[in-house]
């Protein structure tokens, strides 16, 4: 699986394209022709969707009472709170169920003072609920449990708590398995029976939608003349967080949710993000969805990894500034140990693939050892799918039983590769990119082959290349400081919103080097402009591209550097013409 030397690195994908709808975006709502067929590319078929994608607005957001169960969580929610029941929010312990369980805790909070949450350890209980815990929160006189972001694979633990005289409001986002949990209101956008129009919300985006929903049935029972009435919009930047943090689709709610969220974050709304903004070191600057992704998120995930979740539950629920620093200051070493680990694993990985596989023959990456920590294993294996554009699978051995993080490819659904794998697991759960195992150790072997079966009759060899997607061609004159301002209206970037990366046609590369860490600086002229452009990670090309013509795949920025300011390409793929051909 060593890499080639050759160029393109990856597929280059186009959209199709409707000339029509794109000349009435640029017609209707003044944009660029480039921006009106990126709109176009993406899916947006009239002025109404592009105006609503520009602009994302709350009052865009759906009916809450739509999902399933809904006004039966509600109830019974609002039944606890009058009845000074002992209520505990159950949470993952990832940013997407850390955020899920602090929206929720601060919403209740001020309505009663029996409520408090409980996040399992990943690695003495593992994922979603368990007996232990189940039996500790009954001796302690909880009568409701809330999860968040875990549940719907629970049927059996549910039932278990049912009999222990405690109800369960299950908040969930995953897949829904054949045997849906008898719970007291099992909400999810996934199941087949809900009408609600919008399914790719994280959890902490069903966790919100359920607050809204509290707040409207509380209203129309008067409840809030005794109590302030709560502002939601203030949550958002909690929803942003766990939206972005699970990889979830960046359109429709979520796009709401993650670009008013977002602004909140750079406004310093919370104090405890406000901390982790200053130990991050970008206490200053303009949050967007890169900047959490790789300085915020990180951090809150690795109190869940390597230390204690409930560290970042209570860094996000202070309102005292020392108290926040102090918390940063954790969740910023456990981060630090997390990639110490991560690093350790991926070079091991990498060397054994380097020596016993046949690239032309693998589908997926399956690995198992006793000796690696179980928190750090899904970012490994999203670091092998990214080099190797493989489903990957990486399994955390202990006392024969394996816990195992999975993700995987575009072109492949996890979830539905485990379920024909199921004779060979404990427990499964997850959606279509990410997903997690228990697998006895003597299974492995015999599950590893059967999952490189159910790939190979479900997608060709072919498929397994990266792709880069381009939204459109361009003209290097095109590339100006209008085009950059209309193209942030995109943002926020994220999945199934990629920044946008295009295309221009027959340039001239002048001047290359190599710069930094292995980045090829490189000149580019063609339609009577010359551009400077990054192409991070490649300087093994250099020598390729000297005095070459070819086609280039970009996305524009702007480079602030000593002072000074300059619109830069960043390069995603280059193609020579000779290699077009």
């Amino acid at each position: 699986m060593m890499e080639q030397l050759c160029l393109p690195v990856t597929r280059w994908h186009f959209p199709s394209r409707n000339g029509t709808i794109e000349d009435e975006l640029s017609r209707e709502l003044g944009l660029l022709p480039v921006v009106s067929r990126i709109l176009g590319g993406r899916g947006i078929t009239n002025v109404d969707e592009a105006k609503q994608f520009l602009h994302p607005s709350l009052k865009n957001l759906h009916n809450p009472f739509l999902m399933k169960d809904m006004d039966k969580g509600v109830a019974r929610l609002i039944k606890a709170v009058i009845n000074k029941e002992r209520i505990t929010i159950y949470g993952d312990y990832d940013a997407d169920g850390i955020t899920a369980v602090v929206v929720l805790l601060r919403f209740l909070r001020p309505l009663t003072d029996r409520c408090d949450y409980y996040i399992p350890d990943r690695c003495a209980e593992g994922y979603g609920l368990n007996r232990p815990a189940i039996d500790r929160l009954r001796e302690e006189g909880v009568s409701l449990i809330v999860t968040v972001d875990c549940g719907i694979s629970d049927a059996e633990l549910v039932a278990y708590a049912r009999s222990q005289g405690m109800d369960v409001i299950i908040l969930d986002h995953h897949e829904v398995p054949d045997t849906i949990p008898e719970a007291a209101a099992v909400i999810n956008p996934n199941r087949p029976d809900c009408r609600y129009p919008f399914r790719y919300l994280a959890g902490v985006g069903i966790a919100f939608n359920f607050i809204i929903a509290l707040r409207e049935r509380l209203r129309r029972e008067g409840f809030w003349s005794r109590y302030p009435y709560p502002n939601l919009r203030e949550y958002l930047d909690l929803v942003a967080l766990g939206t972005i943090g699970d990889i979830s689709p960046l359109i429709g709610e979520n796009r709401i949710f993650a670009k008013i969220g977002l602004d909140l974050i750079t406004e310093d709304r919370r104090v405890g993000l406000s901390a982790l903004k200053e130990i991050s070191g970008i206490h200053s600057q303009v949050i967007d969805s890169s900047k959490a992704s790789f300085c915020l998120i990180p951090r809150i995930n690795a109190a869940g990894r390597v230390g204690s979740p409930r560290e970042a539950v209570e860094l996000l629920l202070t309102d005292d500034r020392e108290e926040a620093l102090d918390l940063a200051r954790r969740l910023d070493a456990y981060n630090r140990k997390r990639q110490t680990i991560e690093r350790s694993i991926l070079q091991e990985i990498l060397e054994k693939i380097g020596s016993d596989m046949d690239a032309a023959k693998t589908r997926s990456l399956v690995f198992a050892s006793r000796d690696w920590h179980p928190g750090v294993i899904g970012i490994v294996a999203s670091r092998l799918v990214d080099r190797f554009c493989r489903p990957a699978i990486l399994i955390s051995l202990r006392d024969g039983i394996g816990k195992g993080s999975g993700r995987s490819i575009a072109t492949f659904n996890i979830y539905e590769g485990l379920r024909k794998c199921d004779s060979f697991l404990l427990s499964y759960g997850g959606h279509q990119f990410a997903a997690g195992i228990s697998i006895r150790e003597e299974d492995i072997r015999e599950f590893a082959k059967q999952l490189e079966e159910v790939i190979e009759a479900d997608i060709d060899m072919d498929a397994m290349v990266s792709q880069t997607i381009i939204d459109t061609y361009c003209d290097l004159r095109e590339v100006n400081y209008d085009l950059l301002s209309q193209l942030s209206l995109l943002a926020p970037f994220g999945s199934r919103n990629q920044e946008p990366v295009l295309c221009a046609r027959n340039v001239s590369i002048t001047s290359s080097s190599v710069v930094g860490n292995n980045h090829l600086r490189m000149r580019v002229v063609g339609d009577g402009v010359t551009c400077n452009s990054i192409w991070f990670s490649r300087g093994q090309f250099v020598s390729y591209v000297r005095s070459a013509t070819s086609d280039i795949a970009f996305t524009p920025q702007i480079n602030n550097w000593n002072g000074a300011s300059e619109i830069q390409l960043k390069v995603r793929d280059l193609a020579l013409r000779d290699a077009i051909g």
